[in-house]
């Protein structure tokens, strides 16, 4: 029996991508679904995108790295679009300064929404019919496109709730999660030999080229904790006076404190009942309520997690540190795929960290709740090469000033991570879902 030509399997692979492809497409809608134009409007800052920019991105890059390159006849939905809806492709063209993101009023929703369906239109036509020639790219392509959506899922919540902590009246964007009262879980080591491992992503599926390619690095012996730290945990560090004091803190980090003049993880207001927590409070995507000692504090830079490392040591009089990322990666790859069960990612609930309400033995929290900052610098790995094109411009262009995050947080689609991704940002970012879990040599 002859093989089919390949132009045949590409048109049966795609095809069967178009219900993935429309479910990820779907829930951004669903993200942006409960917003006012206004709400997609505005823009809180130089770092945060506007919803309907959010929106619009995602869709230019299907159009821009898909359609342009493999649909029949290309014509844009609109030639001013590819300048307006770029982010930093320089390989691409010209990009709208990103702190001007807010003032682009037109197009309106409305359009961006059409644009948005006019795209998603023309993606079934070309994955129900595949592109000859493309010889599999259509469908990397593709992937890569969905993941890039996911990710900017999460930034289009993070975004909103920086925006919306702007408000004084404390809009609510989903209704307030139930918080189950649960007992405190104390903090356990879990102890790690050293020796020669490997990280990097190995075997099939997805991975972005900055988690490859796959080495060995030697580990000396370490313990993680067995959780994450939570807001009661962080409290004592503040009434101790720990964003007071600059023996915990870099010099930088120092700087940044006293220029900035923080004194909390953002978010944090000491607007609430004295008699609880210290009267704190802290603003969520489900309104402003108290501080939950149990959860996992949330919205702290790196800065901040490598000074409550530094006074953890101190006040306990051990080696106690932030894990370097091989060290987290191997931790969660002796688990295999059950990393990240139970992880509380998008879609599971509250859009919020939520409290360990289970005892037991072993790392716990690795996926979901919060990015776990790490002490290793965002720097490529022995051998690294970009992809090849515009999408080269992906990660490696970032590769300095950043420090490594590990692990997905609650607005983290569960099926977009893994043990291997690299998340990476300044160390003085913090309106991210990050959080810290400690490490200790040993």
């Amino acid at each position: 029996m002859p093989r089919p030509a390949p132009t045949h399997r590409a048109e049966a692979q795609t095809a069967g991508d178009a219900p993935h492809y429309q479910a990820v497409r779907q829930q951004t809608l669903a993200l942006a679904a409960p917003l006012s134009e206004a709400d997609c409007q505005a823009q809180s800052m130089p770092d945060a995108s506007p919803a309907k920019w959010h929106l619009a991105h995602t869709t230019w890059f299907f159009e821009t790295f898909i359609l342009e390159r493999f649909e029949p006849g290309f014509r844009p939905f609109d030639p001013a679009f590819r300048m307006l809806f770029n982010s930093y492709y320089q390989g691409v063209g010209e990009a709208y300064p990103r702190p001007q993101r807010g003032l682009i009023t037109r197009p309106g929703l409305a359009e961006v929404k059409a644009y948005r369906a006019q795209v998603d239109g023309r993606m079934a036509a070309l994955l129900a019919h595949g592109a000859p020639g493309a010889d599999g790219e259509l469908s990397k392509l593709l992937e890569l496109g969905l993941q890039h959506e996911q990710q900017h899922q999460e930034l289009l919540l993070t975004d909103l709730k920086h925006l919306l902590s702007c408000n004084p009246t404390n809009p609510v964007y989903h209704p307030p999660w139930p918080l189950a009262t649960v007992a405190p879980q104390p903090l356990r080591w879990c102890a790690f030999d050293g020796g020669i491992t490997e990280i990097g992503h190995a075997g099939e599926g997805f991975a972005f080229d900055n988690e490859t390619p796959r080495h060995a690095v030697l580990l000396q012996p370490y313990a993680l904790g067995s959780r994450l730290v939570t807001h009661g945990e962080w409290l004592a560090f503040i009434d101790n006076g720990g964003y007071a004091d600059p023996r915990w803190w870099m010099a930088a980090g120092w700087d940044w404190v006293c220029g900035q003049r923080i004194s909390a993880p953002l978010y944090w207001q000491q607007d609430g009942d004295p008699a609880q927590h210290g009267g704190w409070t802290h603003f969520t995507l489900h309104g402003r309520v108290p501080i939950d000692p149990h959860t996992p504090v949330v919205h702290i830079s790196w800065f901040e997690a490598d000074a409550y490392a530094r006074w953890c040591a101190a006040q306990q009089g051990e080696p106690i540190r932030l894990p370097t990322e091989a060290e987290w990666e191997h931790a969660a790859s002796s688990l295999g795929e059950r990393w990240a069960d139970g992880g509380n990612f998008l879609g599971s609930g509250a859009l919020h960290p939520m409290p360990l309400a289970r005892s037991g033995e072993g790392l716990q929290q690795l996926g979901g709740d919060v990015w776990e900052w790490t002490a290793s610098p965002y720097t490529p790995y022995p051998g690294y090469r970009p992809w090849a094109g515009a999408v080269g411009e992906y990660n490696g262009k970032f590769m300095v000033n950043q420090m490594v995050l590990r692990g997905g947080s609650c607005a983290t689609p569960r099926e977009h991570i893994r043990s291997s991704y690299r998340n990476f940002f300044p160390t003085d970012a913090r309106w991210q879902f990050m959080g810290v879990r400690l490490a200790k040599d040993v």
